[in-house]
């Protein structure tokens, strides 16, 4: 197969898509709990942009106390799958199941564009997926993915959703033209490891901090505002009329670079990072 001029975007979900409220972590720890006694074990466990497959062996074992069997794993992962569905609806009903802004009117750009290809990498499992997605109604516009029972690494799920993409496209895909999108580091390293390009909403669980150290090419708050995300894909125009690389009197190498692949000045976006941290710890104090 020879390449073709397609683009593939792959999504993250938690904190990217939507925000389920905590679902997801209450799911684990009812399946933690009913196989070891242990209340609460994802409160020992980094969740935030790891594969389900990592998190359900850091859990079981901050329960357990030791590594779960193949057996076990199987057996967590079941009772999750069972319990996911109630803790998704119970998110909803209190109000706690969010879109993240402007991402359906993005999605639904994107979905009518020709040449463009929408799939998940996400560290959820397939059905833990399709279970948060669900009362959303995200889910129509993804026709494949790369999901948590690929594989430990972030990298590897990314590239197998890109595999599937190839083999539904019937042509072979560039990493180039691999644009991935999430709310935190591990999502941007995973992509670059990848060799894809990599952009970031900043309203997810993400730490600001070491969103920035990981230098992806876009972050933005949320999709609110869908023009740099446009631009940073290639499917519009820079408003200010300039071709990307070409930054007339750029204040620093790196304001050039940022400036170059996305059309946006990081002065402002280190003021939204100042404020969203303002946010959260206000939020945080409550």
């Amino acid at each position: 197969m020879s390449p073709i001029p397609m683009k593939i975007i792959l999504f993250d979900i938690d904190g990217t898509l939507v925000k389920a409220g905590g679902a997801g972590a209450r799911a684990l720890n009812f399946a933690v709990e009913a196989m070891t006694g242990h209340k609460n074990a994802c409160d020992k466990v980094q969740l935030q942009g790891a594969t389900d497959k990592a998190n359900f062996e850091n859990a079981y074992k901050a329960g357990g106390g030791r590594k779960p069997t193949k057996r076990e794993l199987e057996e967590l992962t079941q009772k999750y799958v069972d319990r996911l569905p109630a803790e998704v609806l119970a998110s909803v009903k209190a109000k706690k199941y969010f879109k993240v802004k402007g991402v359906e009117k993005f999605l639904e750009k994107l979905s009518k564009l020709d040449g463009v290809m929408l799939g998940l990498g996400t560290g959820n499992l397939k059905d833990g997926a399709f279970i948060k997605l669900e009362p959303s109604g995200l889910l129509r516009h993804f026709a494949f993915g790369g999901y948590g029972c690929d594989s430990h690494h972030r990298s590897e799920v990314l590239q197998k959703a890109v595999q599937r993409a190839a083999r539904l496209a019937k042509a072979s895909i560039r990493p180039g033209d691999v644009y991935v999108i999430g709310d935190t580091h591990r999502d941007v390293e995973a992509a670059k490891e990848a060799g894809y390009h990599s952009g970031v909403v900043l309203d997810g669980f993400g730490d600001p901090e070491l969103v920035m150290r990981s230098n992806p090419e876009l972050m933005t708050k949320d999709f609110s505002a869908m023009k740099p995300w446009l631009i940073w894909l290639g499917l519009a125009a820079d408003p200010r009329g300039v071709r990307r690389g070409t930054y007339i009197c750029p204040d620093s190498p790196i304001e050039h670079a940022h400036y170059g692949r996305t059309g946006m000045d990081l002065r402002d976006i280190d003021l939204g990072i100042k404020k969203l941290r303002e946010i959260k710890r206000k939020t945080a104090g409550k």
